[in-house]
């Protein structure tokens, strides 16, 4: 089939103003946005800068917008999207070069609710042993990759840098609900203050961009309810 791409171009060093580049091609339905990419990279315009590394939906490193969606360039199909596709970066961050964005604020709130896990006891001849049940309240915000489809999906992450974003909460749950942890009452601490969890309008945006599937507004509910119970 006969593809459009009309990717979003910003080259400071030649040219002050952002615009769009198209490039016309043959690819096969079955090809990924990504493989679409690659062959504009290697074949076309090896000017044009992207992200990306394991491309089989791991790494998260090529996050873009899709005609006008946040998704994963490696995980979408051209014959999924059509003839024609819009590439955009992610929306809320700065853009470095052409699709690549700067992700430092994002990694920085990230690494402020402690996302690894905590627990001064003694470590055991085996491993710390868990039920089921205890893995199974925090198993789904085990997946996130920290693509940031998700805060960059979210209206108060437009408006508000300073918003800790969805990413954030998911990381921090991860641990907040793992009974073997010792580490909740500070994530909850920090969580719980202006730009925290309470920034968050239930707007189900983060949910629907993850690409891991994610119940992130269930998570973040989660989250809320326990500052909650915290302080009571």
């Amino acid at each position: 089939m006969r593809v459009l791409f009309k990717v979003y171009r910003y080259q400071p060093e030649t040219r002050e103003d952002a615009y769009f580049d198209s490039f016309e091609f043959d690819a096969e339905p079955t090809d990924r946005v990504l493989d679409g990419l690659n062959h504009i990279k290697w074949h076309l315009d090896g000017t044009l800068t992207l992200r990306r590394s394991c491309q089989h939906g791991i790494c998260g490193s090529d996050a873009l917008r899709i005609n006008g969606v946040n998704r994963l360039a490696c995980k979408v199909l051209i014959g999924d999207v059509g003839s024609k596709i819009k590439i955009e970066p992610l929306m809320g961050f700065t853009v470095i070069k052409d699709l690549v964005v700067d992700m430092d604020r994002f990694f920085s709130h990230y690494r402020s609710v402690m996302p690894y896990f905590v627990n001064d006891e003694a470590p055991p001849d085996r491993e710390r042993l868990q039920s089921v049940e205890a893995r199974d309240a925090y198993d789904d915000t085990t997946k996130c990759i920290l693509c940031a489809a998700c805060t960059t999906s979210c209206p108060s992450a437009w408006s508000n840098p300073d918003f800790i974003g969805p990413a954030a909460i998911v990381q921090a749950h991860r641990f907040i609900f793992d009974d073997r942890d010792e580490g909740s009452e500070e994530r909850l601490a920090a969580l719980g203050q202006r730009d925290g969890v309470w920034r968050c309008r239930t707007v189900f945006n983060c949910t629907r961009a993850c690409p891991k599937e994610i119940q992130i507004t269930k998570a973040i509910g989660e989250v809320k309810k326990a500052i909650v119970a915290d302080r009571s």
